[in-house]
């Protein structure tokens, strides 16, 4: 197996083992496991710049969660540690989103059905598994909202990244 594939593998390993430990291990674990993951992320596999969209995604993230969460999407088990209107564990999930972009699915960016099919489905069944497993409750509305949220983010990716790419230029930024 080549060190590329390789390195995509385990970018996509990273994510899963950062998903699941701020879903099941909660803040704490997950800040943790989010941090270390990140770091070595920014350290071994990072295109110069990227590091942008790893912040411009935990903006991104404390905007569109944040507004479903005042807004009443969630309801977070009693006695959940939150910072404003979000656990940290799920507004970690972004940044570590991020890390996906530019590797394991930079195929993805040059397809914009797929992308925004991809974005309507599995950001929604993201959010329902996660729930699951954290004990949150989602209103009934949220995963429809989420699914449209995630279509557009998507088919902005597809703009920003994709076209890029079509034009030669290393997506960095």
């Amino acid at each position: 197996m080549s060190p590329h594939a390789l390195g995509l593998i385990a970018n996509l390993a990273a994510f899963q083992l950062g998903w699941f430990a701020c879903v099941l291990g909660g803040s704490a674990l997950g800040a943790a496991v989010t941090a270390v993951i990140l770091g070595l992320h920014l350290r071994l596999l990072a295109r110069p710049g990227e590091w942008r969209w790893l912040v411009g995604f935990a903006v991104l993230g404390l905007g569109v969660d944040g507004a479903l969460a005042l807004a009443g999407g969630f309801a977070f088990p009693a006695g959940t540690l939150t910072l404003g209107p979000l656990p940290p564990w799920l507004w970690l999930l972004w940044p570590l989103f991020a890390t996906l972009l530019h590797h394991s699915l930079a195929w993805l960016w040059q397809r914009p059905w797929l992308a925004v099919l991809g974005g309507a489905t599995s950001g929604p069944l993201s959010y329902f598994a996660g729930a699951r497993l954290a004990g949150v409750e989602l209103a009934p509305w949220l995963l429809p909202v989420e699914a449209l949220a995630w279509a557009l983010i998507c088919l902005w990716l597809c703009r920003r990244l994709g076209q890029r790419r079509r034009q030669g230029f290393v997506a960095n930024g």
